[in-house]
């Protein structure tokens, strides 16, 4: 039966490198280790007075009576789960999304923009971060508020304007990146966007499209076959008017700009600019056939 619209915090969040896990540990032994990272989860939220939607898998969906409930859940959360143990030589890490906004509710679901700007945070999200939509930083308690930075603004599809993308500092890293104000975009403004082509296939990064996943992992925007790759191997995100390349693997990504050396990425992350080519799991020399090709197309 479905209720009327009303205004509610959305939370979503992951657990990091959960394939990995099954990989490494065998499926018995990292189902005990999703299903505690779980538990601290639906701990936290009930702990903030919300209510478990439903869990897929390795995530959750929760919805509270306001923003800071949920921020504070989801400060509860990462803070809990980066107290256990490492696993595997590797901690466990969660990622957060939020956002706060009109939601439907039919029998024990709920839809609306608002829960898919909310799941579109946690794609953003890092390991360890969580990511807050700008409606749901504006309804939170300003003691709350004094604890976001402004990262990025996103056009999402569906959206005629442009999204707040913030930053809940539930710690402080050392390496923090401090950032300038993002300027506002000018009205009509022409975008760029990147062309990514893999095995004979165009796909795009740009307005839309804000983030896409490369791994073998058959939920990614772009399978790969290779099987060096990991299954959550890489993503490129648009940051404004720019395209990161994230490396999240276990064997590297391998990146060639056009006229230039192959560069090696562990665990970390560059800027894409003109052409070139990106390989998985190993240097592209002998195995071409497995890059992928770019371009980053300017107005």
């Amino acid at each position: 039966m479905k209720k009327p619209s009303s205004n509610l915090a959305i939370l979503f969040a992951d657990i990091s490198g959960s394939t990995r896990l099954y990989e490494k540990l065998g499926n018995a032994r990292a189902l005990e280790c999703i299903g505690l990272c779980m538990s601290i989860m639906r701990e936290s939220a009930a702990r903030c007075r919300g209510r478990v939607v439903k869990t897929i898998g390795d995530e959750i969906l929760c919805v509270f009576a306001s923003a800071s409930a949920a921020g504070q859940a989801a400060v509860d959360m990462q803070t809990k789960i980066g107290m256990q143990a490492p696993v595997a030589g590797r901690p466990l890490r969660i990622r957060v999304g939020l956002q706060f906004g009109p939601v439907l509710q039919e029998n024990d679901d709920i839809f609306g923009d608002c829960v898919n700007v909310a799941a579109r945070m946690v794609k953003i999200a890092k390991p360890g971060q969580v990511i807050v939509a700008g409606e749901c930083a504006r309804a939170m308690r300003p003691w709350l508020r004094e604890q976001l930075r402004l990262i990025d603004k996103l056009a999402l599809k569906g959206r005629r304007g442009e999204v707040e993308v913030h930053e809940l500092l539930w710690h402080t890293p050392e390496d923090m990146t401090t950032f300038e104000t993002a300027p506002p975009s000018a009205p009509g403004q022409a975008r760029a966007r990147l062309r990514l082509s893999y095995k004979g296939k165009d796909t795009f990064v740009g307005a839309g499209r804000e983030v896409l996943t490369l791994g073998r992992e058959s939920s990614c925007d772009v399978v790969l076959s290779d099987k060096k790759a990991s299954r959550e191997h890489a993503r490129i995100e648009r940051r404004r008017d720019k395209f990161i390349l994230v490396d999240l693997s276990s064997n590297g990504t391998f990146l060639t700009f056009r006229g230039a050396q192959e560069m090696a990425l562990k665990r970390e992350e560059v800027v894409l600019h003109g052409r070139g080519s990106i390989s998985f799991g190993h240097p592209a020399a002998g195995e071409a056939e497995e890059a992928a090709d770019f371009e980053v197309e300017t107005p």
